[in-house]
């Protein structure tokens, strides 16, 4: 269970949400994934956004699998993993962060919307709280990581 951040490319006159609704409308949950075929300008931007974490954040661990480009942070606050799609993209942080180190670790996350807004044209949104990874409330977003991960510790351990 993670707490996830979903960023897409916005389709020409659709509203994210739209998009989205149009995106999922042709997924089937039985159906296998469809490998991952980037376009170059798709592989551009994938380059764009690993030199740029790379530089601006440190260190991270990058694969590709069938399915998908991925990479994830190494070292403090804590893990935040990034898989890139081309046209989709989304950002994973495990419950397991309370108090101020939930606040550190959403902060890492949200930096890497931007940064993934910024050099792949993807537009981020929260949908765990309800805002927009550009403009959301950190504070807001890491008292639901926290508050999740208090309840999972308490209830699932």
């Amino acid at each position: 269970m993670t707490y996830d951040i979903v960023l897409v490319r916005v389709q020409p006159g659709l509203t994210l949400q739209e998009t989205l609704d149009r995106l999922n409308a042709g997924f089937d949950p039985d159906a296998d994934l469809p490998l991952l075929r980037l376009t170059n300008a798709q592989r551009d931007e994938w380059d764009r956004i690993l030199g740029r974490i790379s530089r601006d954040i440190g260190s991270v661990e990058s694969e590709e699998y069938l399915y998908s480009l991925t990479l994830e942070t190494v070292g403090p606050p804590g893990r935040v993993q990034l898989d890139y799609c081309g046209d989709t993209a989304h950002i994973e942080v495990a419950y397991r962060h309370s108090g101020p180190a939930a606040l550190e670790v959403m902060e890492l996350a949200y930096r890497i919307a931007d940064i993934v807004e910024d050099e792949g044209g993807l537009t981020g949104h929260d949908f765990e709280v309800g805002q927009p990874t550009r403009t959301g409330d950190l504070v807001k977003a890491a008292a639901r990581l926290s508050g999740v991960s208090e309840w999972a510790q308490h209830h699932l351990s």
